[in-house]
């Protein structure tokens, strides 16, 4: 082994053996916020490459498929690239491509977005898709799509 394997060793040997951190995402709420929805794996800012993995968090509340009325429970709705006014979170959440529901009880999706900048937003619906008042929905992200 020569002079310059023997200095380099040490440094590989340090960086492999440092403390990994653990990324906890920016919207992830406390308790003192009640429940929330949002989102483990991503941040506002991160780009990604399609396809890609959404993992979906909630705070003080459970999941329960759609048609299952059950107390303090629901699930989830991702919104892309849109969001519901006042008066639309009144009604049942629309069905379409910037409106995903995940009424099997999801907690993850794998998207396919074209490139460019994309909004991601969590929100919990009830049993018939209602938004849950008491439950505050995701800080809506920007990610950009290579």
């Amino acid at each position: 082994m020569s002079h310059r394997s023997i200095l380099i060793l040490p440094l590989i040997l340090a960086a492999c053996t440092a403390p990994i951190q653990s990324r906890t995402p920016d919207a992830a709420p406390h308790a003192d916020n009640g429940p929330a929805a949002y989102i483990v794996n991503l941040t506002d800012g991160d780009v990604v490459q399609s396809p890609f993995r959404v993992v979906f968090g909630l705070y003080g509340s459970g999941v329960a498929p759609a048609g299952v009325e059950k107390p303090k429970t629901g699930h989830h709705h991702l919104f892309i690239d849109t969001a519901l006014s006042d008066e639309e979170k009144q009604y049942a959440i629309p069905a379409d491509e910037q409106h995903i529901h995940f009424g099997g009880g999801q907690t993850e999706v794998v998207l396919n977005l074209p490139a460019g900048r994309h909004t991601l937003q969590l929100m919990l619906g009830d049993y018939a898709h209602v938004p849950d008042q008491a439950v505050q929905p995701s800080t809506p992200i920007t990610i950009e799509v290579q």
